[in-house]
């Protein structure tokens, strides 16, 4: 019963991330707000690659929920056969 505690890991994981994005999405509105684009071109690059890592980790838990529940089936299908 440990795959509880792995979403909950998970799930903070994803809630970083997503939190990082939104900050340095931010942080790149107001460097472009004061004129220094690099800086905001950086960190809007960051923000992006956090959104992403955020939606990765939502997409390899429900890859590992669906792998898991195939599983479930197939066991009960072997079941009900026998």
């Amino acid at each position: 019963m440990k795959l509880p505690a792995r979403k909950s890991d998970t799930n903070k994981m994803d809630r970083i991330f997503q939190i990082l994005a939104v900050i340095l999405i931010g942080a790149a509105a107001f460097f472009l707000w004061k004129g220094n684009a690099d800086a905001a071109f950086a960190t809007a690059v960051f923000g992006a690659v956090s959104f992403f890592l955020s939606v990765r980790f939502q997409v390899k838990e429900r890859l590992k929920l669906q792998a898991e529940q195939r599983g479930n089936a197939a066991r009960l299908n072997e079941k009900e056969m026998s």
